[in-house]
């Protein structure tokens, strides 16, 4: 979805160097890969690729996911494909970033305005009191289907420190203060997406600098616009070694702002 955003920012260039080509000395870069739904097979391969090279994944969960009450969204997000927050907090205890991605995921812009609302709160109050330490002060909150309004963008940001939505491009400006923060974003579907993901990083390498989210799901066979478990390996495995380069989940970046 397109809309407008709270941050302006651009590309600058569309033509030029692959990933190996870009060695510089200093990080002008982050980048981000924003997992979503609470896949429990593949948050766990994520998790071990990331773990290889000592980094934290970013990774997304919808509250009620594992609750025998949940049905499924659509032919992706399958009851019996989620994990539960014994998983989310294992793997938050192994250093990868946990956040919200909405009670049961529905179009929230899409509801009536005060259910929206409440089922923002519902997924935070969830959240604080299931996963170790969350303080929703502190959290991103990601839109499911990235889809959102003026209105419950400016709600949500009373209660979380960011929150992520669809944005103009994924190219953000990398927050410098601890004011509320709309992180932009863009997401690829329903097959496969390496291409489209490789494309981005190598355009993203030509910029000047910037923090660039892509917002993606599961791997291989399980969610929306999988990736292939062989392609995120070869990616994480090449851009660590890019100097200029630095791969962070969304919290991690927040929580470097000046207070």
């Amino acid at each position: 979805m397109k809309r407008r955003s709270f941050l302006k920012t651009s590309l600058l260039g569309t033509v030029g160097l692959g990933l190996n080509a870009c060695i510089q000395t200093k990080k002008t870069h982050i980048f981000t890969l924003s997992f979503d739904d609470g896949f429990k097979k593949s948050f766990y391969k994520i998790a071990d690729i990331y773990d290889e090279h000592g980094l934290s994944a970013c990774l997304n969960i919808i509250a009620s996911g594992h609750l025998p009450s949940f049905q499924k969204v659509d032919e992706w997000i399958l009851p019996e494909l989620m994990g539960n927050f014994d998983d989310w907090n294992a793997l938050q205890g192994r250093g990868h970033e946990i956040m919200p991605h909405s009670w049961q995921h529905l179009n929230l812009a899409n509801q009536p305005l005060d259910e929206a609302k409440e089922l923002i709160v519902r997924c935070l109050d969830y959240f604080e009191e299931h996963l170790d330490g969350f303080d929703a002060s502190r959290a991103v909150f990601n839109y499911p289907f990235n889809s959102s309004t003026p209105e419950l963008e400016q709600f949500t940001l009373t209660k979380v420190r960011a929150l992520r939505s669809s944005g103009e491009t994924a190219l953000n400006v990398i927050p410098s203060s601890s004011e509320p923060f709309l992180i932009g974003c863009q997401s690829m579907g329903p097959g496969n997406i390496d291409h489209w993901v490789e494309q981005q990083v190598n355009d993203f390498l030509k910029t000047d600098g910037g923090w660039l989210v892509l917002n993606v799901h599961g791997l291989d066979d399980e969610g929306w616009g999988p990736m292939s478990t062989t392609y995120l390996e070869n990616l994480i495995a090449r851009l660590v070694q890019v100097e200029k380069l630095e791969i962070l989940p969304a919290g991690e970046v927040l929580k470097r702002t000046a207070s």
